[in-house]
């Protein structure tokens, strides 16, 4: 748990609560009283994170279940899910990513059937699916956004968790500090990786 003094944001005018949102009574403290929720917590980071911590990745799981049913008993109005574009079909997406993201396959087409990134997407997949039939259910005003490569200021950009363009950012700087002219990048083949600034992820979760 990150003390209160090394948030890279906090505000004044709201309560700040460090809580271990794995534990259900947790989010029942964070929920009550709340109207609305906007769950963007997970363990999540840079493929090299998530391919090697699978396992840390799907605990999230229960950070999603806890807080919807928290969010099912405090009276929650409306529920908001950061999911990720490590959901989609592995096979569909390979060929997907050759076009701008708005050509892709449909969603059924490239969710169904799941072959969702190994750990941290079926954690986001399922997680997706507990959102759906909270909202059939119990009537709970759920939304759910697939984002990608996230980015912007206070982002991580080293240690591991940072994404792709922060990644290149800090690798291009520190090549020109120590006067090299090349840098490591991972990449397969000539995929393109759509990304999204910090702003647009906010505008779309609003």
């Amino acid at each position: 748990m990150k003390p209160l003094e090394h948030w890279y944001r906090k505000f004044n005018d709201v309560e700040n609560l460090i809580l271990d949102l794995n534990d259900k009574e947790n989010c029942e403290i964070a929920t009550k009283g709340a109207t609305e929720v906007y769950n963007l917590a997970a363990n999540m980071g840079g493929m090299g994170f998530i391919e090697k911590n699978k396992a840390l990745c799907m605990l999230s799981v229960l950070i999603n279940t806890h807080m919807l049913m928290a969010a099912q008993k405090c009276g929650v109005e409306r529920y908001f899910y950061s999911s990720s574009a490590c959901v989609y079909n592995a096979i569909y997406s390979t060929h997907a990513m050759r076009e701008p993201l708005y050509a892709a396959c449909t969603e059924r087409v490239r969710c169904v059937p799941a072959l969702a990134e190994d750990g941290y997407g079926w954690e986001k997949l399922f997680s997706e699916r507990m959102c759906r039939h909270f909202m059939e259910d119990f009537g709970l005003h759920v939304r759910v956004a697939r984002f990608h490569n996230v980015y912007g200021p206070w982002g991580t950009w080293f240690g591991g968790r940072e994404k792709a363009p922060a990644a290149i950012c800090r690798k291009v700087i520190e090549a020109k500090l120590a006067s090299k002219h090349e840098i490591e990048i991972w990449v397969t083949d000539t995929r393109l990786a759509p990304s999204c600034t910090s702003m647009i992820a906010l505008r779309v979760s609003e």
